[in-house]
């Protein structure tokens, strides 16, 4: 049993920080990327930064030079550092990771796993 566990959300002025976290929690597994996406209501979930397992970063060219991702492999947690934030940067935040667990035999299991979401908004 895996839980993402995620924290960091609020509200913050234009120009502001936030830190967000997200910890795999549970089962031991293989982790292999991390990341965070995005979504407000009537649009897409879009994709905000993805980090592979060896720390290769991906980010949207609307958060580019701003936010960066980052992971703790030895505690299984995904970071995201948001700086310099917008008003449009407010979504909800999902972290998901993606990885694998032994199952039968020589068998191995895809996990997809996504946290419940935490608001992040920014607002003067």
């Amino acid at each position: 049993q895996v839980e993402l566990v995620e924290s960091g959300g609020g509200l913050v002025q234009p120009g502001g920080s936030l830190r967000l976290s997200c910890w795999a929690s549970g089962s031991t597994f293989t982790i292999n990327d991390m990341g965070w996406y995005r979504q407000v209501p009537g649009k897409q979930r879009e994709l905000v930064a993805v980090i592979n397992s060896g720390s290769t970063t991906t980010y949207s060219d609307s958060v580019k030079g701003r936010f960066a991702i980052s992971r703790d492999n030895a505690n299984k947690i995904v970071y995201l550092q948001m700086n310099s934030l917008k008003p449009e940067d407010t979504a909800v935040y999902h972290c998901n990771i993606k990885g694998t667990r032994r199952g039968k035999g020589w068998s191995t299991v895809n996990l997809d796993l996504w946290g419940q979401g935490t608001q992040v908004t920014v607002s003067s």
